[in-house]
C-alpha cells in the first residue's frame, strides 16, 4: 500500500502528544500515576484543562488512523496471516509491557498498552465480519460531507451520553490483563470504524477542502470552549452535557487535523521517515522512561512549567532513541 505520509506524519504528532499528556499527570490532578513530585509547589491547577481536551479525542484518532490501513492489509493478508500479523505487532508488546509493569508495581497492570488489546480486538471484529461475508466488501460514497460527520457525532455523542450515566469519565474495568474505559468506549470502535470506511472508501482523499476547514474549525472551537471552562454557566453546560460535547470535538478535529495534515503536512523528509518508523515503538516504551527521568530529575528546580516542558522534550527524544536501538536487535522490528 502507497505510505500516506500526512498520516505518518499526524501520527508522529499524535504520539509526541501523548508523551506530553502523560508527563503532564504528574504536575496536575494525574491520578494514581507513579510518580509525585517531591516539591509541592510543582502543580499546574490549568493542566486538567489539557488533559480533557486530549482526552476528548487523541486515542479516538489513534483508533481512526489505524483502522484506515486495515481494509487494504487484510486485503492482502487473508484472515488467517492478517491475524497471525497483529497478534504479534500487538499483543507481544502489550504482554511485555504488562510482565514489566506488574513486576514494578506488584499488581496486574497492562498500562497504556489498553489501546494494543482493544486495536487487536477491533481488528479481529473487522476479520471476522470479512469472513462471515465470504470477504466481500461494501463500497461506499468516496464524497464525506458535514452532515454525514455531525450524524455520526450525534449517535456517539448520545451513546456515550448514556454510557456515563452508569459508568464515569476515568473509570475503568479490569477483565485480567484487558482493561477498558466504557465511558470512551463507544467513541473508539466508532473512530475506528469511521477509519475502516476511511481507507475502503478513499475518503480522506477526495474530502474537499470546504469540509476540511469547516471540520477543523469546529473541532478548534470546541477545544478553545474546552479551554476556557472555569465555574460558571458554560462550564457547567458543557460539563453536564460533556458526553455530547466531546463526542463533536472527537469527530469534527479528527477529521479537521487529517486535512489539514493533507493539505499543508504531507512532507516526507528523511528526519519525518525516520520518526515515522520508530512512532509505534514509542508509544510503548515511553512511560516507563518517563517515569526514569521524572525520578531523575525530582530535585532540579524549573518551575511547574518549566520541568513539563523539560520532561515532555527529554522523554520524546529519549523515546525515540531508545526504539531506533531496540529495532536495531535482530526480530525485534517484526514487532515495533
Amino acid at each position: 500500500m502507497q505510505r500516506k505520509n500526512y498520516l505518518d506524519n499526524l501520527k508522529v504528532m499524535l504520539t509526541v502528544l501523548v508523551i506530553a499528556h502523560h508527563a503532564g499527570l504528574a504536575y496536575g490532578d494525574g491520578g494514581g500515576w507513579a510518580y509525585t513530585p517531591s516539591n509541592p509547589n510543582e502543580f499546574m491547577p490549568w493542566i486538567w484543562h489539557f488533559f480533557s481536551t486530549n482526552a476528548a479525542f487523541f486515542m479516538g484518532l489513534f483508533f481512526m488512523i489505524s483502522g484506515y490501513f486495515v481494509p487494504q492489509s487484510y486485503d492482502r493478508q487473508g484472515f488467517a496471516s492478517f491475524i497471525s500479523k497483529k497478534a504479534v505487532r500487538l499483543l507481544i508488546p502489550m504482554a511485555v509491557m504488562t510482565v514489566l509493569l506488574t513486576a514494578l508495581g506488584g499488581t496486574l497492570e497492562s498500562g497504556h498498552t489498553w489501546f494494543l488489546s482493544s486495536l487487536f480486538l477491533f481488528c479481529l471484529v473487522y476479520a471476522l465480519i470479512r469472513l462471515a461475508m465470504c470477504n466481500r466488501t461494501c463500497s461506499l460514497s468516496s464524497n464525506i460531507n458535514i452532515g454525514l460527520l455531525t450524524a455520526v457525532a450525534a449517535v456517539m455523542g448520545v451513546g456515550s451520553y448514556v454510557i456515563r450515566q452508569f459508568y464515569a469519565q476515568d473509570y475503568w474495568i479490569h477483565w485480567s490483563f484487558f482493561k477498558f474505559e466504557p465511558a470512551h468506549y463507544l467513541q473508539y470502535a466508532m473512530m475506528f470504524a469511521i477509519g475502516v470506511l476511511a481507507g475502503r472508501n478513499n475518503w480522506f482523499k477526495c474530502m474537499t477542502d470546504t469540509v476540511g476547514r469547516i471540520t477543523l474549525y469546529i473541532g478548534v472551537a470546541l477545544c478553545i470552549g474546552n479551554y476556557v471552562r472555569g465555574d460558571g454557566a458554560w462550564s457547567g453546560f458543557v460539563w453536564r452535557w460533556f458526553g455530547i460535547y466531546e463526542s463533536f470535538l472527537c469527530v469534527m478535529l479528527c477529521i479537521g487535523l487529517v486535512w489539514l495534515f493533507r493539505k499543508y503536512g504531507n512532507w516526507s523528509g528523511a528526519f519525518w521517515q525516520w520518526c515515522s518508523r520508530q512512532a509505534y515503538g514509542v508509544y510503548i516504551v515511553h512511560l516507563l522512561l518517563i517515569i526514569i527521568i521524572q525520578n531523575i530529575f525530582d530535585s532540579a528546580w524549573m518551575g511547574a512549567f518549566g520541568k513539563f516542558v523539560f520532561i515532555s522534550a527529554l522523554s520524546t527524544v529519549a523515546s525515540f532513541v531508545l526504539t531506533w536501538l531496540l529495532r536495531m536487535i535482530p526480530g525485534v522490528k517484526k514487532v515495533l
